[in-house]
């Protein structure tokens, strides 16, 4: 059976633009340790899992439809508007998408939704014909695992898989009720409030004793705890709103065929002098 990789491409590019020394730079100066960083591991989780197709998508600055739902939504992420060019990721993804062409590595950017929605999108339509692997630390994507749906984690050279047994044993529910458990919890990383008073622990219980949110709304009255129960009865409308930010169904359109996302990688002798390379040329371009 075929295997396709989707990369999440700004979550690997900010994982290697702040875990990366700064002092990968041209000789003029420009920038490239996100460059280098994301190359070195795409090689490196290509060479682990041995897709057959393969899709890196980045996020645009489009929130799609939840800041319209929430304004709160990554409210409490930073503003990029007020630093220096030099102390940002983003100008770094020209060189990126430079070096995955190089690579023969397919590209394409998220439009009208965010590149989680994009992704869930393609896992959800791929499902059935191949087996698919999400390159990511982001446990958004925790949701859609299942018997060929995983997500990958590369961290410090290495390569692991996040599957049903991992998604139970770190939160105590299985993929299939990890949306109703951030329903319930809420997301700090996103900004997204959770029910008062039930964390982690809780939310759980709850989806262990009754299955579902809706089993545990059709029976709050058994729920012994008042506050717990109290504050379940109030929270209807926030859970609601919550499952629309969170839940990740699939059916954007996708903007590039997965029959054209055969996988051509070829890696050459030295990423670090291709990514050098390829920053140093699109700085040049840019200047142009």
């Amino acid at each position: 059976m075929d295997k396709l990789l989707l990369v999440d491409g700004h979550n690997l590019l900010f994982r290697m633009f702040y875990g990366m020394p700064d002092h990968f730079r041209t000789p003029s100066g420009i920038r490239y340790n996100a460059v280098y960083g994301f190359g070195n591991a795409l090689a490196a989780v290509i060479a682990d899992l041995g897709p057959t197709h393969a899709l890196v998508l980045f996020d645009t600055e489009e929130c799609g439809e939840r800041r319209s739902l929430d304004a709160a939504y990554k409210a409490n992420r930073p503003d990029y508007s007020e630093m220096e060019e030099d102390e940002l990721p983003f100008p770094q993804i020209p060189a990126i998408c430079a070096l995955l062409d190089a690579c023969g590595i397919p590209h394409a950017e998220a439009r009208g939704c965010e590149a989680d929605d994009l992704i869930a999108s393609y896992a959800l339509a791929s499902c059935g014909d191949k087996r698919v692997t999400i390159l990511s630390t982001d446990r958004d994507y925790w949701q859609l695992i299942g018997e060929r749906i995983s997500v990958a984690i590369y961290q410090h050279g290495v390569t692991s898989i996040v599957d049903p047994t991992a998604v139970k044993a770190k939160f105590g529910v299985t993929p299939e009720q990890f949306t109703d458990w951030k329903c319930l919890v809420g997301d700090s990383s996103d900004n997204i409030a959770g029910v008062p008073g039930i964390g982690p622990k809780t939310a759980a219980e709850l989806l262990s004793a009754y299955g579902t949110v809706e089993g545990i709304y059709e029976h709050l009255g058994e729920i012994r705890r008042a506050k717990i129960r109290d504050s379940l009865g109030g929270s209807r409308e926030r859970i609601a709103l919550n499952r629309r930010l969170i839940a990740l169904t699939g059916g954007h359109p996708l903007p590039v065929e997965t029959a054209d996302c055969v996988l051509t990688a070829r890696f050459p002798g030295s990423i670090l002098t291709l990514a050098r390379e390829c920053a140093e040329a699109c700085a040049t371009n840019g200047a142009d």
